[in-house]
């Protein structure tokens, strides 16, 4: 994914300022910045989900999306959402979300009603219709909330896994944490990019 001079603003509220990134292929990258910093509307102009005041973004391949609000449907069921999401990317079968699920360690939940899951199990339903599809690019904003501690190693090895893979995986948080599981990481600064070293040895 290739990103050049994303500029937006609300009104007179400017939150990006010429934004450039460029996202390799098989790269765990990070950004991070303060509340409002404009993060959540970076990623959605990623997504395409908001269209830039001006700039450009060009990707290649399958995306995925997980927003930081969970966007469900809390009288279906997790399956029935699986199956919705399915039919939506087109898929023959569940088994990839079958496997994130096993990996993130909720699949008994399969037949329970989303309103009655905690936040966190519902992140971890967010995560995995973001995941189903097998993306090559994944854009996560503050992916792991509600996660207990088993859960949040278990989506870093998730993630570890996606990039060993190929893909290219984006987290962005208001917190730097984990900083040297990732390969790359910028701080979003007065709607800025600014390139940090590189974390990882």
């Amino acid at each position: 994914m290739e990103v050049r001079g994303v500029h937006h603003a609300y009104r007179r509220r400017v939150v990006l300022r010429g934004v450039d990134l460029r996202l390799r292929a098989g790269v765990l990258a990070g950004v991070v910045g303060e509340n409002g910093a404009g993060k959540s509307t970076l990623l959605k102009i990623l997504a395409g989900e908001l269209r830039p005041g001006r700039g450009v973004v060009r990707h290649r391949g399958r995306f995925g999306y997980c927003p930081q609000r969970v966007v469900l449907n809390g009288s279906l069921t997790v399956r029935q959402h699986l199956e919705f999401f399915k039919v939506a990317f087109g898929l023959a079968d569940l088994r990839r979300a079958e496997e994130v699920m096993d990996v993130l360690g909720f699949a008994e939940y399969t037949n329970e009603r989303v309103g009655v899951l905690s936040g966190g199990t519902r992140q971890k339903l967010n995560l995995t219709l973001a995941l189903m599809h097998d993306p090559q690019v994944l854009l996560l904003d503050e992916p792991y909330q509600g996660f207990d501690w088993d859960t949040y190693q278990r989506f870093w090895d998730l993630a570890a896994g996606l990039r060993d893979a190929g893909r290219s995986v984006l987290v962005v948080s208001h917190l730097a944490y984990d900083i040297d599981r990732l390969d790359e990481l910028w701080r979003l600064d007065e709607g800025v990019l600014h390139r940090r070293e590189t974390v990882t040895a």
